[in-house]
């Protein structure tokens, strides 16, 4: 007989950035609820030391397990290369981050072995995406820049083609691997699938954007079809969310990116209380 769950997913991130994963969940399993936690408050976590990561992260977690849920999408690069691994073991349900399936599309998509990464300082400097990629496909060569102003830009909303502030940025972050000539470019931080359209115009149509949010989100509905714990419900599931700031701003560009009112869905939580 096959099992049932009708409990939610979590999904937590730093910012807004994790709706790159909230989307594609509501894509591949639309009947099932999801909560959303994203830490606006502490925005960004890539600068962060290694220690306060893992401490912000643990209130994350105990938040989101204060609801039944039954996994966590970490939509969080920093998160998932810099404190997953210590954290995962610390739990009995799925937490399930960026970095592995973000990895394996890279490793095996890329053409001419010249693989990009950007990311957060935190993220770039684990080394992890390199680790994994070249011990998928060991004729890989890995070319990686810290992008932080990304972030603070994404949450602002200074996401579009023509902003010439975001494009001056993109153009310096990006020439090196431009340079480099990488034929795959992972934006290894959940916010920089919101920047694609300038990353893309900036690198040209014959590199290939791995959009590490959905690729999370894809492997999680992986893991709930193959265990078995997909959601019973007919229709179209619930979304929460929750923020430790300003509720107005995430409303406002959550209902733009998502291409859906999520006016009254989101609530203001004092996660330091965690």
């Amino acid at each position: 007989m096959t099992d049932i769950d009708n409990r939610s997913i979590g999904v937590l991130d730093s910012g807004l950035g994790g709706l790159t994963a909230v989307r594609e969940l509501m894509q591949l399993l639309p009947n099932e609820n999801i909560i959303y936690f994203g830490d606006t408050g502490r925005v960004p976590y890539g600068s962060r030391s290694k220690d306060t990561i893992l401490s912000y992260t643990r209130q994350d977690i105990r938040f989101l397990r204060s609801f039944d849920i039954k996994a966590i999408v970490v939509a969080c690069g920093t998160i998932s290369t810099v404190a997953l691994d210590l954290l995962s073991g610390e739990y009995d349900i799925p937490i399930i981050g960026v970095l592995r399936a973000s990895a394996y599309r890279a490793a095996k998509l890329t053409e001419n072995g010249r693989v990009g990464l950007i990311g957060t300082q935190a993220t770039v400097a684990s080394g992890e995406y390199e680790r994994m990629i070249t011990e998928i496909n060991p004729d890989a060569v890995v070319f990686s820049a810290a992008c932080p102003l990304f972030v603070p830009m994404v949450e602002n909303g200074r996401t579009s083609r023509g902003d010439i502030v975001i494009e001056t940025v993109a153009a310096e972050y990006l020439a090196p691997l431009k340079s480099a000539g990488v034929d795959t470019l992972i934006l290894g931080c959940t916010h920089y699938p919101l920047l694609s359209d300038v990353i893309s115009a900036y690198m040209g149509g014959g590199v290939r954007l791995i959009n590490s949010g959905a690729e999370a989100a894809s492997y999680a509905a992986s893991v709930l079809t193959m265990t078995e714990k997909l959601s019973s419900a007919d229709g179209t599931g619930s979304a929460q969310y929750f923020v430790s700031d300003s509720v107005t701003g995430f409303t406002e560009l959550a209902s733009r990116y998502l291409s859906r009112d999520v006016e009254g869905a989101v609530t203001f939580v004092e996660i330091e209380t965690f």
